[in-house]
């Protein structure tokens, strides 16, 4: 697999209390979330205490796009894969560890577990419900944003046996007219966890396509102001 890029950090303002890793979506760079997340929180000032991290997925050759080399979590070799037919096993679970490490390099720096938060967009979505629900440290939140089930005949063999994140809430949120990742797909993945057992919130926005909307971001904002909030109210250091 090839090495990829290193992940993009935007340090905490204040004193480092909490971290979210964003994973983005196939083809993409972490600078695209980075200007629409961290950066306008930033300029709103909101999670001073946090940290977040955007990691780049490795360029690899994508099937479903004529092999083309481009930043992916792992390959699609045709959309109706999504759907929950054959999938890229191989690469999935090479991401998966990527996502477990970053996690243990937080809690080696002395984030506890719990104020820890994985999510991301499509196919970073997806490698964040399967690395989050799959973790084997207990997270603050695990989201999914336009995004699908991985490995849904086997992902649960995957699960750690005490299951440290069955109480962990999960957000998702999906465009009831996505041409690409479809709305069902992301329904039936809301309810499929759910009938697991899992504590999901699903919402709809009408009209949104493969994309996020002001509305979705602000509902995302609330999810982690509930998952990590304040613990420090000292001003910025110098």
């Amino acid at each position: 697999m090839a090495s990829s890029a290193a992940a993009l950090v935007v340090p905490a303002l204040k004193r480092h209390t909490s971290t979210v890793i964003v994973a983005h979506g196939l083809g993409d760079r972490q600078a695209a979330h980075r200007m629409f997340l961290a950066e306008n929180w930033r300029l709103r000032d909101k999670f001073a205490e946090t940290k977040f991290v955007f990691p780049n997925a490795p360029q690899i050759p994508i099937t479903v796009n004529f092999g083309m080399h481009m930043p992916g979590w792992y390959d699609i070799a045709d959309f109706s894969e999504l759907a929950g037919r054959s999938e890229d096993e191989a690469g999935i679970i090479r991401s998966q560890k990527v996502f477990h490490s970053l996690i243990a390099d937080e809690i080696k720096s002395g984030i506890p577990s719990e104020r820890i938060v994985l999510g991301g967009f499509s196919q970073g979505g997806a490698m964040s419900l399967m690395a989050g629900i799959t973790s084997p440290t207990k997270l603050g939140g695990i989201f999914g944003l336009s995004c699908y089930l991985l490995l849904k005949e086997k992902v649960q063999s995957l699960i750690p046996a005490d299951s440290p994140n069955k109480a962990t809430p999960i957000f998702m949120g999906h465009g009831d007219a996505d041409p690409t990742v479809k709305y069902q797909w992301g329904k039936l993945t809301a309810s499929t966890l759910k009938g697991w057992g899992w504590d999901v919130n699903f919402k709809t926005y009408r009209g949104l396509p493969h994309s996020a909307c002001p509305e979705e971001i602000d509902d995302l904002e609330t999810y982690l102001n509930g998952r990590i909030p304040l613990l420090d109210e000292r001003a910025p250091s110098e």
